[in-house]
């Protein structure tokens, strides 16, 4: 019972800040998405709030973005909770209530934990591996008490303010290190299509987006199991993903997937890749954008980096922490024009 009422006040934390935020982007966002999307990184609500919690999903969907992103990960008895890291040290006070869980490397393991177990711990602003915050002092954290969520839970929230509000916000699921969990004994793929599929989201017309670093796990996705939901190749920076930035690189991926989502890095050092992708049939989601965390000696403000993206590379959507100043940014645009 008492993880219970500790879900149900971050539900209605979540609701409280939804119904605090400005009406008025409500309006605006059916239109928003006609031509240019914002999509809240971790939920969008992540440049104020703890990352992948219902407040950020709730703080994303008000702020008018387009999808609701979130990471997962499997627990112990096979369920989907929003985790960036397998890991659950960075975000969580895991090794103050279970200090003696951690494995020989000192980490300790979503997937050694029952979702009993990890709804007992508490969400705090994520941390380095020395335990400073990123963002010291950011978010008052005695104020609120987070825990994280189950994927049917970030669902079942998004489905009731979609019926609430009228609108039409999309799921943006990022399967976290698919192969490892193969090796561990638990795929990830099939079960999460069986959990979308259980929620309606199946076909090619839903508004749910499927984004992997891994290549093996989207074309499972799509030839093994048959899914015709848009997928994405997460496009990283690291020499690992040197092949995906080319000409013959984006083909390839165009044969599994619907689009790619590249660190904005490889974009800004060759504008021509947007180009490229468009011209293999590939929409662009770079991420991830912050308001506080600019590309360095490149923009002097927020609006001006989503103003190049957007409008002079010509990306399809962002993946970003600040859903609210992005949304605000299109908003601002339309007006001008």
């Amino acid at each position: 019972m008492k993880n219970k009422r500790l879900w149900v006040r971050d539900l209605l934390n979540s609701l409280a800040i939804l119904f605090l935020c400005s009406l008025t982007l409500l309006t605006f966002a059916a239109k928003q998405g006609d031509y240019k999307i914002v999509i809240g990184h971790r939920g969008g609500g992540t440049g104020y709030v703890p990352e992948n919690t219902l407040v950020s999903f709730a703080i994303g969907y008000t702020a008018g973005a387009d999808y609701i992103e979130t990471d997962l990960v499997l627990t112990k008895d096979n369920v989907f909770i929003c985790l960036h890291d397998i890991y659950l040290d960075y975000t969580t006070n895991v090794a103050e209530v279970f200090p003696d869980r951690h494995r020989a490397d000192g980490h300790w393991y979503a997937i050694d934990f029952t979702l009993n177990e990890i709804k007992q711990l508490r969400v705090h602003e994520r941390c380095k591996e020395d335990g400073i915050p990123f963002f010291p002092g950011r978010f008052p954290t005695n104020i609120s008490e987070f825990e994280i969520p189950t994927l049917d839970e970030m669902i079942e929230l998004m489905q009731g303010l979609n019926k609430s509000t009228g609108r039409n916000v999309g799921l943006y699921l990022e399967l976290k290190k698919p192969n490892w969990h193969l090796k561990e004994g638990k795929p990830m793929e099939k079960k999460l299509l069986d959990v979308l599929n259980r929620y309606g989201y199946k076909g090619e017309n839903v508004k749910a987006y499927i984004e992997c670093f891994d290549p093996s796990s989207l074309k499972k996705l799509r030839f093994e199991l048959g899914t015709n939901l848009p997928l994405i190749q997460l496009v990283g920076s690291g020499g690992s993903f040197s092949s995906m930035w080319t000409k013959e690189g984006l083909k390839e991926i165009a044969a599994y997937a619907n689009g790619i989502g590249p660190s904005k890095w490889i974009i800004e050092k060759n504008p021509a890749y947007v180009l490229w992708a468009h011209d293999s049939r590939l929409v662009v989601h770079p991420y991830t954008f912050r308001a506080d965390d600019l590309l360095p000696g490149v923009y002097q403000t927020f609006e001006q980096e989503l103003h190049r993206f957007y409008f002079v590379y010509n990306v399809d959507g962002v993946i970003t922490d600040f859903a609210d100043k992005a949304v605000q940014f299109l908003q601002a645009c339309r007006i001008k024009k």
